[in-house]
């Protein structure tokens, strides 16, 4: 822990958080009920708090839930959720078998309770799409969302140190 036994490893700054983990993926799958939304909100909250992205817990936990809930509501099938932290950027998709129920973001009245979800993917997003009939089935559909790492952040300062990109993806 701290002490690194490879003579060519680079030392770590003492205020400096160690560089995180590589980029990679984190994938769930759960059934499409009403504690869908808690349980991808905790692994999503899990991954960003454990690379050092606090910062990106809120607006990531809200969009989540958004898109979750819209699969327990308008779709058939389970939850896959796929977070993908890569230099620059987390890349969340959320996937669902139902691929003639396409998300759309309509006009709500104000007595309304539903129905703004995707303004509020689009508004605290830097970037939101659908994906139809590709991997993880031909069938289905992936909703997703992307968040820039912001400059500074640990994850950030670990891709700087590794040669990877900073800023915005």
């Amino acid at each position: 822990m701290g002490v690194r036994t490879d003579p060519g490893a680079r030392a770590s700054h003492p205020s400096r958080p160690a560089p995180p983990e590589p980029a990679g993926s984190y994938v769930l799958s759960a059934p499409a009920t009403p504690i869908a939304p808690k349980v991808c909100r905790d692994l999503v909250r899990s991954v960003l708090g454990a690379l050092g992205l606090e910062e990106l817990v809120d607006p990531a936990t809200l969009c989540v839930s958004e898109l979750v809930t819209n699969v327990h509501r308008h779709a058939k099938g389970d939850v896959r959720l796929t977070v993908t932290v890569e230099p620059g950027r987390v890349r969340v998709s959320v996937y669902d078998e139902c691929p003639e129920s396409l998300p759309a973001p309509r006009r709500v009245g104000r007595e309304e309770t539903g129905g703004r979800g995707l303004f509020l993917v689009t508004a605290v997003s830097d970037d939101c799409g659908v994906v139809v009939g590709k991997p993880p089935s031909p069938v289905g559909k992936s909703v997703w969302f992307q968040l820039a790492i912001p400059p500074g952040s640990a994850r950030q300062e670990g891709a700087a140190h590794e040669g990877g990109e900073g800023g915005r993806a």
